[in-house]
This record gives C-alpha cells, sequence and structure tokens, in this order.
C-alpha cells in the first residue's frame, strides 16, 4: 500500500524528492560551459558514475515558491538535506498495511501531533472534584453518548476527554441507547473514584492540514465558526476543506465557543501549518442545541493540549 500524507502538499513534495533522489547523476564528457544555475538538477547520460563530491540541485521547483507554500529559507534548506521525507514521529506514526504518515513540509507542525483524531478505543478513570463534580456533559444522539461539553481544569479535562468522544460504556455497561439524563444521573451516583469510561475518540471528526500561502492565508472564510467559503486554487481547496462545516479545533486546541476574531488571531500565530479538526454542520448543531452560549464561553476546556 502507497504511503499516507496529512496534506497534498506533503505528497507533491514526497514524490519529488523520491524521484530525484533516482535520477542518475553523472559527469558530462563533454567540455564544461559557464551556464546559470537552473531551477532542477541536471541529467547527464548514464555512461560515468556521479562523482563523490557532487551536490544535488535545490528540488525543482522551488519549494518557498511552489503551490502558494510560505516556507523560509532555513526550512527549504532542511527538507532539501534530508534523504527521506520526514514521517511523524512513532508516538503518533499512522500505520496500515506497513504504510506510515509521511509528511515532508508538515512534519514540524506540533499541531499536527495535538490534533491526531484516531477513531480508537481508549479506557479513562476520572475521579471526582472536592464538589464531587468530573466536569463533563454528554448528548445522546442516534443512540449514542458523545461528550459535548468538557470544562476548563475538570477531572474530565485532565484525563484528556473531548468534544465529539464517543462513550460506549460506563461503569462496565453499555450505554447504546441510554438517554443524555440517565448517563448524567449514573455519573452522579458514582463513587468519587468510581467512573469508569471507554470512549471511542471522536467519530464524527476529522483532521485537515493546511499550509500558509506567500501572505499568510489558507484559504478559507468562516462566521461563528463555520466554514462558508473556500478560495479556489488555495491549500483549502487543494485538501478538500468543505463548507457547511464546523471546526472545533486548530492545532489541536478547542475553540468551540470561542470568538472569530480570537480564532483569526490563533490561525494567524499557529505557524506556516495549520491543523483544523472538523465536524459536518448539522451534527455540531445537533450536539450544541440545548447547551448554553454564556456556559460554552466561560467554562469550555481551551487549554493546549500536551503532545
Amino acid at each position: 500500500m502507497s504511503a499516507l500524507y496529512p496534506s497534498l502538499e506533503d505528497m507533491k513534495v514526497d514524490q519529488m524528492m523520491r524521484a530525484q533522489q533516482q535520477q542518475p547523476f553523472v559527469v558530462p564528457s563533454m567540455p564544461m560551459v559557464s551556464m546559470p544555475s537552473a531551477p532542477y538538477p541536471t541529467l547527464y547520460p548514464s555512461s560515468q558514475p556521479m562523482p563523490s563530491d557532487a551536490k544535488l540541485g535545490p528540488i525543482y521547483p522551488e519549494l518557498n515558491d511552489w503551490m502558494g507554500l510560505s516556507l523560509t529559507s532555513q526550512e527549504v534548506a532542511v527538507i532539501q538535506n534530508q534523504s527521506n521525507a520526514v514521517s511523524i514521529p512513532q508516538s503518533n506514526t499512522v500505520s496500515l498495511a506497513n504504510a506510515s504518515m509521511v509528511a515532508p513540509v508538515s512534519g514540524t507542525s506540533v499541531g499536527l501531533l495535538r490534533a491526531n483524531v484516531t477513531h480508537g478505543i481508549r479506557e479513562v478513570h476520572v475521579c471526582k472534584d472536592k464538589d464531587s463534580k468530573v466536569g463533563l456533559r454528554v448528548k445522546d444522539i442516534n443512540k449514542g453518548i458523545f461528550v459535548v461539553f468538557v470544562q476548563s481544569g475538570s477531572p474530565a479535562a485532565m484525563v484528556g476527554l473531548r468534544f465529539g468522544d464517543q462513550i460506549l460504556q460506563l461503569n462496565g455497561e453499555n450505554v447504546a441507547g441510554f438517554s443524555t439524563d440517565k448517563i448524567h444521573d449514573i455519573i452522579k451516583k458514582s463513587a468519587v473514584n468510581g467512573i469508569h469510561l471507554v470512549v471511542r475518540d471522536r467519530p464524527f471528526e476529522r483532521v485537515i492540514t493546511l499550509h500558509k500561502d506567500s501572505v499568510g492565508h489558507v484559504g478559507f472564510t468562516f462566521k461563528n465558526g463555520k466554514i462558508n467559503a473556500i478560495v479556489k486554487d488555495s491549500s483549502a481547496a487543494r485538501n478538500g476543506l468543505l463548507t457547511e462545516h464546523n471546526f472545533l479545533e486548530i492545532n489541536g486546541q478547542n475553540v468551540v465557543g470561542v470568538d472569530d476574531k480570537s480564532v483569526r488571531s490563533l490561525m494567524e500565530s499557529g505557524g506556516n501549518v495549520i491543523t483544523l479538526t472538523i465536524m459536518p454542520s448539522f451534527i455540531f448543531d445537533h450536539m450544541m442545541k440545548q447547551m448554553a452560549t454564556s456556559l460554552v464561553k466561560r467554562l469550555m476546556d481551551h487549554s493546549v493540549p500536551d503532545v
């Protein structure tokens, strides 16, 4: 199976690097002629071996001008000096039939690691705080139970529960078909140290990796966290970002309930690679239907997650 890439830009850069490494480079038999340096390595007949002191030319086309990527000269140098494309660190490598996530231009993004959505299942043990609270609210959707609110600094936040997580079991009991009120009642009656959850990681959500262009744009507009337009030929368009979706996280940080001005500021300061965790708007709206806006804005956990 072919490699996996977090963005179309990563795939194209990796393909160029691999093709460049496979090309034969030899010394020409003809007299040397002084010519302006080309933006790509010159290919010679393969009758002579490549000299040991020969150097590979810059990647073609120039990466800092290619596809609108906004890369510094230092970042381009790092990419060009790599013998292989950068893989996401092992702790976060996605494996599928011997395929791994390859990210030559996104691999240094901390947000790419923070925003990883696995859809996997994990066990979580939650304790109540001094007020007998866990800082968690759920919503029943299509016979499933989903996390719709995690309070900042709460026990639920400390064990890593996130907006959109699906609770499969509560204290050993399958919760499929349970109502919201029944789940809250079970948690309320549970012992201080006796809340055991089995959770699926954010099944309604997916992550899109975008690269800023030379003016710092990734190519979409939004209002109240909802994507309403995609710019033609932008990174957003290339990577399949869709309208009628709400973004829930930026570089792994929850932004549900955060005002648009603060979200733009977060994106501007987030580096050249931006990861968006998104969800279809009709699902998001259903989840948030009975949530008080003031509660979400004031108390939702918006802390920066650990890598």
